[in-house]
């Protein structure tokens, strides 16, 4: 074929791809218009997933008559006008790209009037061609209604999915945008039914309880730092609000939805140690960063963003998700009512009585902070545990009763009966010392009286190799004794009390342990965590009195208490409502 100019429409149909790829684009670029155009009400309704028709309407400060036709045209917009705006964009829309494009592939009828004007006007396109423009009376605002999407390219419209799924693609982006700005009520009719409707209160927990209902929003946490100039706040789930994929996870960026996967990756890091494998947080995330330090012009939908120094803020955003995690996460209450059920035989008790070991630790008491409430709406009794303050502040209140299987330590307190998993709590309290242990750059390690070879598989000795520095660092001393056998000298204090008697069956085991633990955790803490379950008291040990009570204590010194490193809680409530519903007193 020989080089030629495409035709005008052809051209505009064509590049309208690049935004507008399916119904829920439409829906996004008209909702960030309403937006940017300083609305409190934006009512979305579709038909047949947004294929058939897509109404928006808002009661921003809509356009001028004079301008309405300029609107429509490429690179037309309100939002820049050199390129040294791009630096500094603050609004949520600004190529002049969004109604030109969807004016290419649909039929739109779009109907305005500003606020300061007694009359509107009313502009329809067919397919990218202007049918006509005429005054026409109309609320303040803006409505853009779009029908038969794609009516004109059979090719495009073959690749949409089903009615539902495009449903459900729509959904999310009025529900991130719920999120965003819980200042604007937003509606959302699907095929004559309203399916979302946030207050538009201002209070992103009335948002999160509209969109997610009562039971989520009682378990949010809040988030809130502010390092220099940049801003993390938000709701971020208790751990035990967690789900298998990362879709409830909503990442903003001055207030724009956005996906990044480094910050992502953040948000997951400071869950470390707290979630089950392969679960997701639930978390209401925003960033403030000046405008300068973002790129919001770096994809075609402005999806993807660039931050100047990422590195600092991956950081900024893990240490507020995690400092709202050990401030106000809750004590984890019972899923369900308990039943007597026959278990069986029940083995014997075993005839050793291990004792716990002194573990002196004295660190700072954590203010109590007071769990979130959404004020003025009623909450189920379900939706947020009893609660005696903070986590610290009901392990302090705390009083052992006994012990369950030789694995559970049975406590009360003021609002009802706690089971302590033993093994989850020590090793809690011994990665926690661990740690700052090594912080401090103190190695205590216990000599054996003679050293003994250790025999590794050639895995073993791929994973020594890698840690052989770190393993001495925390207390080990190994001498490599000939292809893959090594010299144990001596052990981490932590694992020579709780040690196999064979020490060097337990690095054998240490080094298997470690491995796994790597695949999730940083290097360092896939370490300390492995060490912490190897020098734990284990599930079967029976304790005195004395040694539950010191585990509470000790339990409560830790920086997170409320999981072990492997994510595993430490402690479990059943409140007094449960109790007295079983015995028939409710």
């Amino acid at each position: 074929m020989p080089i030629q100019q495409l035709p005008p429409h052809v051209a505009a149909q064509i590049a309208a791809g690049e935004v507008i790829e399916r119904p829920a684009s439409v829906v996004k670029e008209l909702v960030e218009n309403s937006l940017d155009a300083s609305a409190t009400s934006i009512a979305v309704s579709i038909r047949e997933g947004g294929v058939a028709e897509i109404g928006v309407t808002d009661d921003g400060c809509g356009i001028a008559p004079d301008e309405l036709c300029l609107a429509f045209r490429h690179h037309a917009t309100s939002k820049l006008a050199t390129v040294e705006d791009l630096n500094t964009v603050s609004t949520l829309g600004f190529r002049g790209e969004a109604l030109p494009s969807v004016a290419a592939v649909a039929r739109v009828v779009c109907t305005t009037r500003p606020t300061n004007t007694e009359s509107g006007a009313r502009i329809e396109f067919r397919y990218g061609a202007c049918v006509g423009q005429w005054h026409q009376g109309c609320p303040p605002g803006t409505s853009v209604q779009v029908a038969d999407l794609f009516g004109e390219l059979p090719a495009r419209r073959k690749f949409l999915r089903s009615a539902a799924a495009e449903t459900a693609r729509i959904q999310e982006v009025i529900t991130r945008y719920g999120l965003a700005h819980p200042e604007v009520r937003f509606t959302l009719s699907v095929d004559g039914r309203e399916a979302i409707s946030t207050p538009g209160s201002g209070r992103l927990q009335d948002a999160i309880l509209s969109i997610y209902g009562a039971e989520v929003a009682g378990r949010m946490l809040p988030v809130s730092l502010t390092d220099g100039e940049v801003a993390v706040d938000g709701y971020t789930g208790a751990p035990d609000l967690n789900r298998r994929n990362r879709s409830y996870t909503t990442l903003l960026v001055n207030r724009r939805w956005v996906y990044d996967r480094s910050i992502y990756y953040a948000i997951e890091q400071a869950y470390q140690g707290t979630l089950p494998d392969r679960r997701f947080p639930f978390a209401v995330i925003n960033i403030s960063v000046p405008t300068d330090q973002v790129d919001v012009n770096s994809h075609p939908t402005k999806r993807e963003v660039r931050f100047r120094d990422g590195d600092r803020l991956f950081s900024r955003v893990q240490r507020a998700v995690r400092e709202a995690l050990i401030a106000h996460a809750p004590v984890r209450t019972a899923a369900r009512s308990f039943a007597p059920v026959d278990a069986g035989p029940q083995p014997p008790a075993s005839p050793e009585t291990p004792r716990l070991p002194a573990i002196n630790v004295t660190l700072p008491r954590t203010d109590a902070i007071a769990l979130p409430r959404t004020d003025g709406i009623a909450l189920p009794a379900t939706a947020l545990a009893p609660t005696e303050g903070s986590f610290r502040d009901v392990l302090a209140g705390l009083r052992v009763v006994g012990q369950i299987r030789q694995t559970y330590i049975v406590a009360e307190g003021r609002s009802g009966m706690y089971l302590i998993d033993q093994h989850a709590a020590h090793e809690c309290v011994v990665f926690d010392q661990i740690r700052r242990r090594m912080q401090g750059g103190r190695r205590p390690s216990q000599p054996l009286l003679a050293p003994l070879t250790a025999e590794l598989s050639a895995a073993q000795a791929v994973t020594m190799d890698s840690y052989a520095d770190l393993l001495a660092d925390y207390g080990f001393v190994l001498d490599h004794f000939g292809d893959n056998a090594w010299l144990v000298r001596a052990l981490p204090a932590e694992l020579a009390a709780r040690a196999n008697p064979d020490p060097a069956v337990a690095l054998s085991d240490l080094l298997d342990a470690v491995a796994v633990e790597q695949v999730v955790m940083e290097r360092e803490d896939a370490l300390a965590a492995t060490v912490a379950c190897h020098g734990s008291v284990r599930a079967g040990m029976t304790l005195a009195p004395e040694e539950m009570d010191a585990l509470l204590r000790q339990l409560e010194t830790t920086e997170n208490p409320h999981n072990c490193p492997h994510g595993r809680p430490t402690v479990i409530h059943f409140s007094e409502y449960q109790l007295e519903r079983e015995f028939g007193r409710r």
